[in-house]
Formats: C-alpha cells, sequence, structure tokens
C-alpha cells in the first residue's frame, strides 16, 4: 500500500474523513477495490516521504501534475478516470447533461496507445493565433525580440535546412522522458501558448551541475527507419545520434520560475495597403553577389534569423513529416500524366474471411393468441369500453413530478372526437378536406406526450396517415429544409399540433406562421379537446381489419441528411405489436416507464402502440425532466413499482453520475431493462457500469436486455430477459483491424485495438434473417464476415413513402450466393446495421451503415472513433456529447474528420494537447489517419431535437467553411497516402542530333515565333536623318512646333497641362543648362529623375540626353510612407551610382525632411536640383552620342521576386523599339492614344516619354493615383476624347472593374460611351489575367466596349517589349491546356470546360522585327511545340545588359547574348527567364500566314519545384481564392520543400480557421499538393507591386522573420 511511512493518526482531519469515507464506500459495494486503492494512494501521495533519488536542480520544478505517468503516483488510466469521475461530480450541477458513455476499457487501451506514441517522443507545433484575440500577456513578460528565453543550457545551433538539436545525457537519475508529457509550461501564462511551441515535447531543465555534451552537427537524411529506443542506463553510441536529435528535435526546455515565454514577435503591425511599393528584397542589383547582399541578416540560417519562431514551427513540421508513417508509402507507379492516383496494391497479410456461407437466422414462429385484436385501434376501443378508469399513460412536469394521467377511457373518447371532427368539421358544410388515406404532420413536443397520443390515434381512428416530425423552433434549425423535403415526398398539406405548441411556433410580423424553409404550405389545426366537436350518436369509428396500406410514416434521416419517411403498414403495425409482446412477454395492466421519444422508434413501438395492445400503464419521462433531474426515471421505476423500463446507454449513465442523492431506490420490481441503443460500442460499458452501482438496489443482472433496431426494419432483434442466475452472455472481443477488413476476428495480440461488443439477443417471432454485404449486390456473407443484418418478416417497413426509386433497394433485397444466383423468392429489408450471427445464433451489432467510413478501403465505425476520443480524458476540453466523426472525399478517397464543442475555460494548450493526443490514439488504435480535427465553441454545432449532433449539417458547415472553429488541426500528410510518386527528372544524356530527329519524326515544329520585318518606312528621312530621339525632338521643334504632344489630366478629367513639340525642346534645354552649370555634369554621368507622372518626368529626360548625361528613372517616395518607400529610391540612387538627382521642389523638401532622415542618411544625396523655377538658358550645344551603341538610359525594375536589376537602353534600342511600336500601333501625328500607366519603367516608360516624340502622336496621360479619387476617369477621358487606343495596367483594369462594375448605368446615362476604342491594351510582364480581362469586358460592353477590344502585351528585363497587339492582325486567342501536362513542362491542348484544364491567353501579337525561340532552360536546346520551355528573344531593341557596379560579365553574357546548343548556334539570342510555348493557330497574319501565337505562362523564378513537378504560383492561388468566399487574395512559396499558403481575410476573424480545411482540400483536389503551412493574414498584407503584381519572395522574408502578423497560421502534420 502507498501509506507505508505515513502516520494516519497525524494526517490533517479533512483527509482522515475522506479516508473514512472512501472504507465506507468499498463496504457499501459503492466502489470496486481498484478504484478504492486508486483513490487512497491519491490522498496519501502528498504525506508520503520519499528518499530523494536525484540532486535537487537549481530552479524549483513543481511535482508533476496529477496525470503525468511519473515515477511515483498511480499509473496514468487510473488517475485520469479518477479525476474525470470526481469533476464531473462537481460539474454536475451546471445543468450541462451531455457527458457521454465512458469506456474504462477503451481508456485504458487508449492511455497505453499514448504510453507508446510518448516513447516515440514527437514534438508537433502549435499553431500560431495572434495574441490580440486572447487575453494579452502582461507588458513586463514579453522578451525583447533579439534576446533568446530559453533556459542558459539550451545552446542554439546554426540550421541548414535540416535540424541540429543537443543530445541531452539520458542520466539514469533523471526523470523519464515519459514525465514531460501532460506538463504544462509553467512559466508562460497561457495567452504566450500563441508563441509556444506544443507543451508535448518539454524536456526538463538539466541540473547545472552536469557536464554539457559535445555535439557535432548532425544533417539527416529526410527519411529514417523508425528510432528503436534505448535502454535508459548507458549514453547513446555516436550512431543513434541522428534518432535522438528527431526525438528531442525542439523539445523545450521547461521554464525557470522566473523566466519568460518566448519571444513574441507577432506585435509587429504592417501598415495598411495603402500606396503599391516597390520593395526589393535583401539583394540588391542583379549582379552583385547574393552573398554581400545578404549581410544585412547576419547569424542566420538559410535567411532566417536563428531566433524565428516561425521557422523553429516549421522545423518542427519538418520533423514530424520525416518520420515514416504507417502505412508506409507504398512504391508508386510512374505518374505517366493520364493516371493521377496511386493504386494501392492489395497487402497479402490482409485477413480474408474463411468460414462457410452463412445460412438465414430463423426466429421462434410467432404464437396466435385467440383474443389478440384484429387492429390495433380495436385494442384501444375495447380497453376504452370495458377498461375505462385503468391508467394508459401518466405525463411528467419540469421538475419529474406526475403532471395529468390520461385513462384508456379518457384516450379513446378524445380520439374519437378528434377522428369525427377531421373528417366532418374541417372545411365549410359541404366540403371535405381530409379524407381516408391523406397524410397529415403530427407536430407536438415531447413534454406533451398526452396530446401525441390522442392525435396519433385520432389519426389512426380516421384513417388518415400521421406523419411525426419535430417541432420546429426557428427558421434556421438543423435540416428544417430536409423535413420540407419529407412533406413533400408524403404530400402532407395540414399539421396537427396543440395550442400551447402553436404558440411557441415563430411568427412572422403579422402573426402568422412563418413559412419554413423547404417546406410546403400548411395548415395548422389545433387538437385540443375544447376545440374538438362532440360526435352525433349514430357516430362511430370504421375498424376494419389490419391490411396492407399504411398506417402511419415514421420519418429517418439518412446518412447525407436527406429526411424520408418509412410507411408501415396496419398489418405489420400489429405484427410488430404481437412480436414485441411475445419477446418482451408483455402482460395486461403492467407499468412501463418510458424515457424515449415517443414520436418514433422504440418510443412510439413500445411505449404507444404495444402498451395499448396490452393496456399497460406507460410513464413518460421526456427528454427536458431527464436533462433537469437525471435520475427521475429511476425514481418512477421505485414509486410505480414498473416492471419494465425503456432507455438509452445516455439514461443509464446520467442515472449513475446522479445516483448518490438517493440511497432508498428499489429497482427490485424491474423484470426488463430494455436498452434502446445496446447496438453502440459504448453500450457496454454503460450497462455494465449501471449493473455495477444499481445492483445493491435490487437490479438484477439478467434484465438488461439490449436489442437492435431500424426504422425500416423495425426491431430486428432483442435480448429475452434471462432466468435468475443464470449465467449472462458471453461478450465479443473482436480485434478491429479484422473488424476494419470485414472479418470477424477474436483479438489476440493487442488488446489496445479491440472492440467488446455485447449481444442484442435473438431474431424476432416470425422474423428469417441473413448477412449480406454492405455494398455491391447482396451476396450472403461467410460466417465470419462481417456484413448488412437484412430481414423477411410482417413487422417491417414496407416503403419510403412517395419515393418508388429508393424504396426498391431496401425493401425489396433478394440475397444471392457466391455465384450470383438468387437464393429464392422472399424479398428482404436492409436493416441499415452491419454485424454477425455469433454462437447460439446470437445476433451481434457492431455499427451503421450511416456511420461506416470507407478509408483506402478499409471500414472503420465512426462510434468507435468517437469512443476512442473520449477516451483521452475530454473533461477538461470538449463536451462528451458533442463529438462529431464524418469523411469528406478530398483527393478519390474519404478523409475522416472529427469535430467537437470546446468548453469555454480550456486553454489553447489544453485543447491542442488534447487534439495532438486524440490523433495519436486513433493513429495508434484504428490504424488510421484523421485528416482534420476541428474544436468549435460551445453551442455553435447543429443540434438533432433532442440535442445529438445533426451530423449531415455539421459535413455540410464544414464543407461550405461555415463552422467556424476556435482550433484546428489538419494532418494531410499522415493520412494522404495515395498522391502519385514524386517525379524523377530523367537526366539530360540526349544528344542534339536525336532530339531534331525526333522532333521531325513526331511531327513537330520546333517552336519559334517572329513579327513581320522591321523594314525601311514611309518617312525614311526622318529614320536617316534622326537615329536618335534627341534629333527627332529638335526636327519636330522646327518644321511642327505648335502639335500638341501630351495633354496631363487631373482628377476632375481637366487638362492642367499640356506640351507642344516646341516647348517641349524648351524645357529640355533649360533642363539641359541647369546640368551643366548646377550640377557641374560630365557627359555619360546618370542622373536621378525623381517626378510623380507628368509632363516635368518627359522634359527633363530629354534634358539629361540634351546634356549627354544617362537618366535614370526612378519611382518617387511616398510620402505617407516612407519608411517603406524610400530605402527604394536609396538603394536605385546608389546602385547607379548617380551623380544627380533632378526633381520637384516639393520632393526636394521631402529628401531633405526629419521623416527622410529616420529611414535613410539625407547627408549624403548627391546634388539635388529643382527643376521647377529654372532661368531660361540655353545649353552651348546639344550633345550627340558618337554612336547608336552607346546608351540612352536605365531602367530599373524591382522584380516580383524581389531582385532589383537595372537594364542598359541604347539609343538603337530606342529608335528601333519606337519604330516597332509605331508599325505595330499605326502611329502619326494625327492619332490619340491615352495612357493610363505608371511612367516608371518598362513598356509604361516608352510609351509615356518616347513613343509620341518619335512618331508624332497624341498622348493623353492620366496618372493611375489619380483614380483614386475619380475612379471613372480613365473611362469618361477615353469617351470624351474619342481614344480609339489606350494602354493600361492590371492594377487600373481591377480598379474599375471593382470600383465601377456596379455602376455601369450611372455611367451610361452621364454618357460615357466606349464604342470608339478599338484596342485597349494591359502593359504587364506576366502571364495574361483572363479572367480579370474578361469581366472587364462583360462589365463595360453596355458602355460600347468592343468585345474584341481588350488584350495584352508582354515584355521583360532584357526586352522591354517582346509582344504587344497592335491594331492590325487576328484577334488574341485563347486556348485550354492541361495542368497535368504543364507540370511536367509538356503542353496539351483540351476542350473547354475539360477537367484540370486551364484557360491561356495569348500575350499579344510579337513586334516587327522581334524573333523569339523555346527553348529548355537546362540543355538550352530548342523544343518542340508540345512543350513548355523558357521565352528567348532576338531583336534590334533587346537590351544591352545589366547595369552592375561591379560588371559581372558573366553573368549578363548569360541573360543577353547567349547561343542555342544546337540547331541554329550563330543567332544571339536574350533569356527572358519567363516560360511559354508557341502554337500554331487558324487565324491569318497579315501577310496571309498562319499565325503563331506566344503564349506566357510564368516567370521561371517564381516556378514551384515540388515532387519533381513545376508548378506556377498564380495557379495554386486561383483555386485557392475560389475556396471561401472571404479569400481576398493568396499568394503561396515553398520553403525547405513546404508549400506555404497566405491568404487574406476578407470577412470576419471567426472565419480564419473555417479557410484552412478548404484551401488544403482544393490545393489537394486540384494540384494534387499537400500544403504545409496556411497562414491566414489581414487584406493589404501580401504585397503587391506598382504593376499589380505580387511580391511572394518579400512576403516569404516576412513571414520567416515573422512579421506578418497573421490571424492565424496552421501547421498541416
Amino acid at each position: 500500500m502507498a501509506d507505508r511511512g505515513v502516520e494516519l493518526s497525524a494526517l490533517p482531519k479533512e483527509v482522515r474523513d475522506q479516508l473514512a469515507e472512501l472504507d465506507l464506500e468499498l463496504s457499501e459495494g459503492d466502489i470496486t477495490q481498484k478504484g478504492y486503492e486508486k483513490k487512497r494512494t491519491k490522498l496519501l501521495a502528498p504525506y508520503i516521504i520519499h528518499t530523494p533519488v536525484e540532486p535537487p536542480p537549481k530552479n524549483n520544478v513543481q511535482p508533476p501534475a496529477p496525470s503525468s505517468s511519473s515515477s511515483h503516483g498511480p499509473p496514468p488510466s487510473s488517475s485520469s478516470r479518477y479525476r474525470e469521475r470526481r469533476s464531473r461530480k462537481t460539474h454536475r450541477n451546471g445543468g450541462t447533461r451531455d457527458d457521454r458513455y465512458r469506456s474504462d476499457i477503451h481508456s485504458e487501451a487508449v492511455q497505453a496507445a499514448l504510453a507508446k506514441h510518448k516513447e516515440e517522443k514527437m514534438a508537433l507545433p502549435m499553431p500560431t493565433k495572434r495574441r490580440s484575440t486572447y487575453v494579452p500577456s502582461p507588458i513586463e513578460t514579453r522578451t525583447p525580440p533579439d534576446s533568446s528565453s530559453a533556459s542558459e543550457d539550451e545552446t542554439s545551433v546554426r540550421r541548414q535546412s535540416s535540424v541540429v538539436v543537443p543530445i541531452p545525457l539520458l542520466n539514469p537519475n533523471q526523470q523519464s522522458p515519459d514525465c514531460w508529457i501532460n506538463r504544462s509550461a509553467q512559466g508562460s501564462s497561457t495567452s504566450s501558448s500563441a508563441s509556444s511551441t506544443l507543451s508535448h515535447g518539454e524536456a526538463k531543465p538539466q541540473p547545472h551541475n552536469q557536464p554539457q555534451p559535445q555535439y557535432k552537427p548532425q544533417y539527416q537524411p529526410l527519411y529514417k527507419p523508425q528510432y528503436q529506443p534505448q535502454p535508459q542506463h548507458e549514453p547513446p553510441p555516436p550512431h543513434t545520434a541522428a534518432a535522438i536529435t528527431d526525438m528531442m528535435a525542439h523539445s523545450r526546455i521547461a521554464p525557470h520560475e522566473n523566466s519568460v515565454p518566448p519571444p513574441d514577435v507577432t506585435a509587429v503591425a504592417l501598415p495598411a495597403r495603402g500606396p503599391r511599393v516597390d520593395l526589393p528584397s535583401n539583394t540588391t542589383a542583379r549582379g552583385m553577389s547574393r552573398g554581400q547582399s545578404r549581410s544585412s541578416m547576419m547569424e542566420t540560417a538559410d535567411g532566417v534569423p536563428v531566433n524565428s519562431r516561425v521557422s523553429t514551427k516549421i522545423q518542427q513540421l519538418l520533423n514530424t513529416l520525416k518520420r515514416p508513417k504507417r502505412p508506409p508509402l507504398s512504391e508508386f507507379f510512374t505518374d505517366d500524366s493520364e493516371e493521377i492516383v496511386e493504386v494501392p496494391q492489395p497487402d497479402p497479410n490482409t485477413p480474408k474471411p474463411e468460414g462457410r456461407q452463412i445460412i438465414p437466422v430463423k426466429g421462434e414462429p410467432l404464437g396466435v393468441v385467440s383474443n389478440w385484436p384484429p387492429a390495433l385501434q380495436a385494442a384501444l376501443a375495447r380497453w376504452g369500453a370495458t377498461q375505462g378508469k385503468s391508467p394508459a399513460l401518466t405525463a411528467l412536469d419540469i421538475t419529474g413530478k406526475p403532471l395529468y394521467t390520461l385513462t384508456y377511457g379518457k384516450l379513446w373518447s378524445r380520439s374519437v372526437k378528434l377522428a369525427y371532427t377531421l373528417l366532418n368539421k374541417l372545411g365549410n358544410k359541404n366540403e371535405q378536406i381530409l379524407k381516408p388515406g391523406d397524410r397529415v404532420a403530427l407536430v407536438y413536443p415531447n413534454s406533451d406526450p398526452g396530446m401525441f397520443w390522442v392525435a396519433f390515434y385520432g389519426c389512426l381512428l380516421a384513417e388518415v396517415i400521421p406523419v411525426p416530425i419535430e417541432v420546429p423552433l426557428s427558421r434556421k434549425d438543423a435540416g428544417i429544409s430536409q423535413v420540407g423535403f419529407l412533406l413533400g415526398s408524403c404530400g402532407v398539406g395540414l399539421a396537427l399540433t396543440s395550442e400551447i405548441c402553436l404558440k411557441g411556433l415563430p411568427k412572422t410580423p403579422t402573426g402568422e406562421i412563418m413559412q419554413f424553409k423547404g417546406w410546403p404550405r400548411m395548415k395548422w389545426v389545433i387538437t385540443d379537446s375544447k376545440y374538438l366537436t362532440k360526435p352525433s350518436k349514430d357516430w362511430q369509428p370504421h375498424i376494419p381489419t389490419a391490411n396492407t396500406d399504411p398506417a402511419y410514416i415514421e420519418y429517418k434521416a439518412n446518412k447525407e441528411g436527406t429526411v424520408v419517411g418509412v410507411a408501415v403498414s396496419k398489418v405489420a403495425m400489429l405484427t410488430h405489436c404481437q412480436a414485441l409482446t411475445q419477446a418482451c412477454n408483455y402482460c395486461e395492466g403492467e407499468t412501463l416507464v418510458n424515457v424515449l421519444d415517443c414520436k418514433k422508434d422504440m418510443g412510439l413501438w413500445h411505449g404507444v402502440l404495444t402498451a395499448v395492445m396490452n393496456r399497460i400503464h406507460t410513464i413518460s419521462v421526456p427528454y427536458a425532466v431527464m436533462k433537469a433531474c437525471p435520475l427521475s426515471w429511476v425514481q418512477r421505476v421505485h414509486i410505480h413499482k414498473a416492471r419494465l423500463a425503456l432507455v438509452k446507454c445516455r439514461d443509464l449513465h446520467w442515472a449513475m453520475m446522479a445516483h448518490r442523492e438517493q440511497r432508498d431506490i428499489s429497482l427490485v420490481s424491474l423484470r426488463m431493462l430494455i436498452v434502446a441503443d445496446g447496438a453502440n460500442p459504448w453500450s457496454v460499458s454503460s450497462c455494465d457500469a449501471f449493473l455495477n452501482v444499481f445492483q445493491s438496489h435490487g437490479l438484477k443482472p439478467e434484465v438488461i436486455c439490449p436489442c437492435a433496431t431500424s426504422p425500416e426494419a423495425m426491431t430486428v432483434a432483442i435480448r429475452r430477459p434471462g432466468l435468475p442466475g443464470a449465467p449472462l452472455p458471453a461478450r465479443a472481443v473482436l480485434s478491429l483491424g479484422g473488424l476494419s477488413h470485414g472479418v470477424i476476428r477474436v483479438n489476440t495480440e493487442d488488446k489496445n485495438s479491440a472492440l467488446t461488443v455485447q449481444d442484442v439477443g435473438h431474431v424476432m417471432p416470425g422474423a428469417l434473417m441473413c448477412i449480406v454485404k454492405p455494398d455491391g449486390p447482396p451476396q450472403l456473407c461467410k460466417t465470419d464476415e462481417i456484413g448488412e443484418i437484412i430481414i423477411n418478416s410482417r413487422a417491417g417497413g414496407t416503403m419510403y413513402y412517395g419515393l418508388p426509386g429508393v424504396t426498391k433497394n431496401t425493401f425489396e433485397v433478394i440475397p444471392v450466393n457466391a455465384n450470383g444466383v438468387p437464393i429464392g423468392e422472399i424479398p428482404f429489408v436492409r436493416s441499415g446495421l452491419l454485424g454477425f450471427v455469433g454462437p447460439g445464433s446470437l445476433i451481434f451489432v457492431v455499427g451503421k451503415i450511416e456511420g461506416l467510413l470507407q478509408v483506402s478501403g478499409r471500414r472503420h465505425n465512426a462510434d468507435d472513433l468517437v469512443a476512442t476520443a473520449l477516451a483521452v480524458e475530454p473533461v477538461k476540453t470538449v463536451y462528451r456529447g458533442r463529438i462529431a466523426v464524418f469523411s469528406v472525399t478530398v483527393f478519390y478517397d474519404e478523409r475522416v474528420v472529427i469535430v467537437a464543442e470546446q468548453r469555454p475555460d480550456a486553454s489553447e494548450e489544453d485543447s491542442f494537447q488534447w487534439m495532438s493526443r486524440v490523433l495519436q490514439a486513433i493513429d495508434s488504435i484504428h490504424q488510421v489517419g484523421l485528416y482534420c480535427l476541428a474544436l468549435v465553441p460551445a453551442n455553435t454545432l447543429p443540434k438533432t431535437p433532442l440535442g445529438g449532433i445533426h451530423i449531415s449539417d455539421t459535413k455540410q458547415f464544414f464543407l461550405e467553411g461555415n463552422l467556424h472553429p476556435c482550433n484546428i488541426l489538419m494532418c494531410p500528410h499522415t493520412c494522404v497516402t495515395n498522391l502519385p510518386k514524386p517525379r524523377q527528372k530523367q537526366p539530360v544524356g540526349v544528344g542534339p542530333a536525336s532530339v531534331m530527329v525526333g522532333n521531325l519524326v513526331a511531327g513537330k515544329r520546333i517552336a519559334q515565333a517572329a513579327g513581320r520585318e522591321l523594314g525601311m518606312i514611309d518617312d525614311q528621312d526622318l529614320v536617316r536623318k534622326h537615329q536618335y530621339l534627341t534629333e527627332a525632338l529638335q526636327w519636330r521643334a522646327q518644321t511642327d512646333a505648335d502639335h500638341v504632344l501630351y495633354v496631363l489630366l487631373n482628377a476632375k478629367g481637366v487638362a492642367v497641362s499640356t506640351a507642344t513639340c516646341v516647348q517641349l525642346h524648351k524645357r529640355a534645354e533649360k533642363i539641359a543648362a541647369a546640368l551643366m552649370e548646377k550640377g557641374s555634369i560630365n557627359t555619360g554621368e546618370n542622373v536621378v529623375l525623381l517626378y510623380p507622372p507628368g509632363i516635368d518626368l518627359i522634359a527633363s529626360f530629354y534634358g539629361c540626353l540634351y546634356a549627354g548625361c544617362v537618366p535614370v528613372n526612378v519611382r518617387p517616395p511616398h510620402p505617407q510612407n516612407l519608411g517603406a518607400t524610400l530605402p527604394t529610391v536609396r538603394m536605385i540612387i546608389d546602385v547607379s551610382k548617380a551623380a544627380c538627382i533632378l526633381t520637384t521642389q516639393n520632393l526636394m523638401r521631402i529628401l531633405r525632411s526629419k521623416e527622410a532622415a529616420a529611414s535613410v542618411n539625407i547627408k549624403t544625396w548627391p546634388t539635388i536640383i529643382d527643376t521647377d523655377d529654372l532661368p531660361r538658358r540655353r545649353p552651348p550645344q546639344i550633345y550627340k552620342p558618337p554612336t547608336a551603341e552607346m546608351i540612352a538610359y536605365l531602367d530599373f525594375s524591382v522584380s516580383t521576386t524581389g531582385m532589383l536589376t537595372g537594364v542598359k537602353i541604347s539609343h538603337a534600342a530606342v529608335s528601333a523599339l519606337c519604330r516597332s511600336i509605331k508599325l505595330q500601333c499605326e502611329l502619326y501625328s494625327s492619332r490619340q492614344i491615352a495612357i493610363c500607366l505608371d511612367p516608371y519603367c518598362g513598356l509604361g516608360f516608352v510609351l509615356w516619354c518616347l513613343a509620341s516624340v518619335y512618331s508624332g502622336h497624341q498622348s493623353i496621360l492620366i496618372p493611375p493615383f489619380e483614380l483614386e479619387s475619380c475612379l471613372s476617369l480613365w473611362l469618361s477621358s477615353l469617351s470624351q476624347y474619342r481614344v480609339r487606343d489606350t494602354f493600361c495596367s492590371y492594377s487600373v483594369m481591377e480598379f474599375c472593374t471593382k470600383g465601377l462594375g456596379t455602376q455601369t448605368e450611372l455611367l451610361k446615362a452621364r454618357g460615357v460611351n466606349l464604342s470608339c476604342v478599338r484596342s485597349c491594351v494591359v502593359i504587364a510582364e506576366e502571364r495574361p489575367r483572363l479572367a480579370l480581362t474578361h469581366s472587364f469586358s462583360k462589365l463595360f460592353k453596355d458602355l460600347g466596349l468592343s468585345t474584341r477590344a481588350v488584350s495584352t502585351a508582354f515584355g521583360s528585363r532584357v526586352n522591354l517589349a517582346v509582344c504587344l497587339q497592335g491594331t492590325t492582325g487576328p484577334d488574341p486567342c485563347t486556348v485550354y491546356v492541361d495542368m497535368k501536362s504543364l507540370r511536367h513542362d509538356r503542353v496539351r491542348l483540351v476542350e473547354r470546360g475539360a477537367p484540370q484544364s486551364l484557360p491561356l491567353m495569348e500575350s499579344g501579337k510579337i513586334l516587327p522585327g522581334v524573333r523569339v525561340i523555346i527553348v529548355n532552360p537546362e540543355t538550352r536546346g530548342p523544343l518542340g511545340d508540345s512543350h513548355l520551355g523558357e521565352i528567348w528573344v532576338n531583336s534590334p531593341h533587346n537590351a544591352s545588359g545589366y547595369y552592375t557596379i561591379y560588371g559581372e560579365e558573366s553573368l549578363q553574357a548569360d541573360h543577353f547574348n547567349t547561343k542555342l546548343s544546337f540547331g541554329d548556334p550563330q543567332t544571339l539570342w536574350a533569356r527572358t527567364g519567363y516560360l511559354g510555348f508557341v502554337k500554331r493557330t487558324e487565324l491569318l497574319d497579315a501577310s496571309g500566314d498562319r499565325h503563331d501565337a506566344l503564349f506566357v505562362v510564368g516567370s521561371l523564378d517564381e516556378t514551384l519545384e515540388l515532387r519533381g513537378l513545376r508548378y506556377h504560383p498564380i495557379d495554386i492561388e486561383t483555386s485557392v481564392s475560389r475556396a471561401h468566399r472571404s479569400i481576398a487574395e493568396s499568394a503561396v512559396f515553398t520553403w525547405t520543400n513546404l508549400l506555404v499558403v497566405v491568404s487574406e481575410l476578407c470577412g470576419s476573424e471567426q472565419d480564419a480557421l473555417d479557410l484552412v480545411p478548404l484551401i488544403t482540400n482544393v490545393v489537394l483536389e486540384e494540384h494534387h499538393l499537400i500544403v504545409g503551412v496556411v497562414v491566414i493574414v489581414d487584406p493589404g498584407v501580401i504585397p503587391i507591386n506598382s504593376r499589380g503584381e505580387k511580391q511572394r519572395m518579400h512576403l516569404r522574408d516576412s513571414f520567416l522573420a515573422d512579421q506578418l502578423d497573421p490571424i492565424y497560421v496552421a501547421y498541416n502534420m
């Protein structure tokens, strides 16, 4: 005993009292010996003197919590069970009665399974929740971000893509690792749970006097054999280091008493997305070595700060993914793009049924008793006449006291009155509203059984068919519209109800009863006595002999939530009552206590129908009474000396919990305790526990009678009461593994994965039963096989009313033998129960078809999973009776989902710990991986009328994203085992010749295309004379001085400034003179232009050219966001070595302001010249470059990957590009174009500053920022100036689509007409955004916009304009390509609407003088036109190279002057860095040839290489954005082979966790990828550059540096 060393007399008084009470309980048999010892040990634990076995560590570690399995104290299962029972007792008075049945056997199995997992130590990363939504932690406990909060002996180790973790010496004196589990972080407050990792993996601080182990970095392979635990007393040999490293990866060291929680870096708030910002990442110009540029992130591993919390979480996640899972991924076949799913190979060890074919089991014959009535109504008539005073029904009030008793006389007379009223008194004099055979709904609450009885029998007497349904409480009831489906399919138009119930129904404001969703129009009839008419003397109800017409319809909800009506014929109703009477040996005048719902199922069959047939007195105990007083039914049995009681396991459990309050109860009168859900997996333990408690109150073991029923087959089997003293029936202890394969195997090897089931007795009298396979044709099972029970009997349902199709498959089943031959003529009814026939023809039920989850070819029972989850001590975390288990189909298989209601007082840590332990327990016991485990706030799951969880509605909510969980854990990595094998890239060993020949043989063209020739054009003089733009401008200033080249509009659409040729020339001269004087600039030096979009920018550009210096155009900093935008400006100024800055007065003030000084060093700016008020001077001469190859300007831009790149554009390239655009767009002096673009780089700058001077057309300039104050500015300007050609960016188009989409009528009224626009070109460096251009065309079609007008352009860093849809040439075409092939770099065209198809639009026509070819980026050989490859371009306007301060020629030559490895090795090409393909279309181009279209798919730098396949982020993002209405924008990137999805939430924060499963589902379904991390952030967090492109690499850096302040981060296991 545990009390050695304890002096009992020395104990405190209350402890001695508790010990005495325990002894008393033991002597009275209220507690088992085992329970007694446990409780006693627990009481004495604090007073036992232990001899210390270990040197105490310096800091005080609290004694382990009672539930930890430390060396002292009781074993875990015992203490946990005790604590569960004790806490329930304390909870009970709160009135929440939802605890469900626990299984002691099961808890022990679960504890054992969890203990096994503990040996395999696994630290799961805990999800991160935003602090703000929870309790803020006290300010002083927050650590500054750089201080490490771990205890001193946790040495930081640098990581390089795989973890290195300290290996503590396993000292025999230290506590075993087992004691880590269950210990919450003692130092940290709950609120820090956001930043703490899972408390599962905490290590104990090492005593400081121990030598620190020395370690060397260990790099682990991705998959390792399962680690074998070492014996504890020897230090691990070196080769096990990796294994233990894995085991202990990031087990957090328990903090000191005074230590602080881990640093919370999430508090850095990002500015709301205001201005679009171009942020280069920590790199500088392309061409600087990445090493130097990353110096700002010192002490990083993979560019992640060492103490970053996110990276450790992800690292933990990687560790959990490293361990091989059961079942191991078998060798998959290689994916040849047709088959996606790995077909699981049959396991040779799968158990197969070996028995002989089952023989149908026959029930005893149904005896014939002479005085049995010809119909049930006849029985009522007889008792009403002969035994009128005899009690039929006693109803209880809410406190459990009798409210009224209905005698048989009253029941008869009222039913007759109702029957008369229904048939004769409902309509006007002549019309009969109801006639026999019509269906009528019965709407009565459970608390008023008397009214229901009268209504039910009244309908039987009137020969109308009652359809009892639940009372609708609101429009939003769970499953309310499905009840409407039932009423519709039964053709119900009339509802009977009581006055009280009618008053409580939801009403419209006018006082009428609300029209419920999906319900037919209903007439409501009140059946209270005072409203009924007494029939005339001569009227008697017609009582025919029972026939096969329907007597009543019982509703039933199936697995999908559809509610159907099972029709029961009059003869079946009568026969069923007879069979029950014989089986239960009912006698006249007995008393029955009924706790079940009297409207359906057992409550109706026993408590209303069979009771009347046998003149039984029924005492009805409604659900509401049970909730208030759970012992009420036992008290009723005691008071009325009832012979029979009709209950569910729940009622046994509740009574047992409450029995202490009543000592003097006797259940000796009971001869039969019928357990209605005796077929449940937890019924065994409920029955045992109940017997254990109440045997001392006279309950006899043989009276407990479990039974099995279903709405279709009615009672399938019931255990007959045994003889006193006879041995109780044996139990079956089955192997869950065998059950999952549908075979019966007695469990021998592993007692954890066993299921104990009790029999439900024998088949009903007069019935015949078989067991058939649950799916496919109804083939008879073998004797050791689990199958569906089917019944042939006169006492069963006859059809699903009004649904003949479904009826056939259920009510008219003819079983077949192994050869498929029917075994007879007689039809059977499917019961929906799964089971087998045991020894002695006893029936065992192991589950229901509707609770069956078929995962990877194995069957699991939802109830079994619930029982396992409940055995994981849920007391503190979830409510016992509120757990839903269902499966959802994701990626060609069923996936198991568990949803439970979380208690309001459960902490984050507790919940997460409970969830991770449920995962382990289910994995261990059932060998099935959970896909998702979600906890929702209390009382938010849809409920059935009797308080259970409405499973199909819960599933619906889950799939629609309406569950609003407060905690969620997704484990797709463990349960998705049917992914195809990752693709192995073939080594490139094929020679060029064979590729060429292969392509020719296959009839493939080499994928190349070209624009038309850039020959000499009409105004040859201009071209010959003016090789340079400066000369063109001077020539125009002389020949056409007053021609307006530029018009700048403001937000009101007013032209605020214009520039004629001569004005522009004069302005440029002034600026050139200022540069030479003020700036003392030398020829060839770089000058930064810092201007808002406008004409000053253009003039300064030409001023620089006039002065012979090189302009560098830079977007000005945003005055409201200097911190984010000024460093980019500074970086470009530094990288370009600018000698001077030209800008406006306003911007000059900003550059020198205090605010600017906060983010950059303002003392080191180069010379700043403000060009607002320059003196009228002319430069001494205008510079003319000696050759056209000299640099004209530098074009700097931040790419989507965050690279800042500057390219050199020569004078020759400028002329060639302008000439090419002039040709393509047919630009000449009399034309007008409108430009709504940012003029800072690429084609936007060319169109804004260069094209007009070259071609002489007039450009209407609309700065995009003006649209913020006037959305319709661009469109109304197009209409006002009758513009034929306009250029815009995607951000402008999106702005108009979102902001003006609903206002087309208003714009039309204002006279906006877009029929003049013949081309609207979107300028971009990305794949065309088809959805956006389509919706833009559709929305503004009403304003006259031609559907053919919208097209796109394509440019890149190496060539600013490759394609541009001109005015001539065919319309842009759209193709649909197969996404599966695209991932393999193949292009396969499919039909529109094909599954897995991706629409792609041509990126505009290739410009004159441009040639493109598609090349394999690895081999640099040309590809055939069915391949995806890198787009290479050759053209006179290619850029000359990157502008770098180090001049790394190798990089430059690689991108700008590259030759093919074979084919045409002479031509020099530039690599665009974009993937695409060329397809020959059916359309003809200007020269009459078939047109070759270029399709851009995406940037090579941005592609994600996952599972050996190539993915484009935009495709995954498109899927993610479709997943839920609250996802505003999303971005994806990878980190160490994990796919990270960041989604902006535009709904309320309670939707955040709904998104996690939906995002995981959609990416798995559509892209066959498992998402590793889901990050939910506020709108505006995903950075977007000025061109409207997502900056994914920035996002990635911010995420890893923990700067996103996410709402929620979920780590998918």
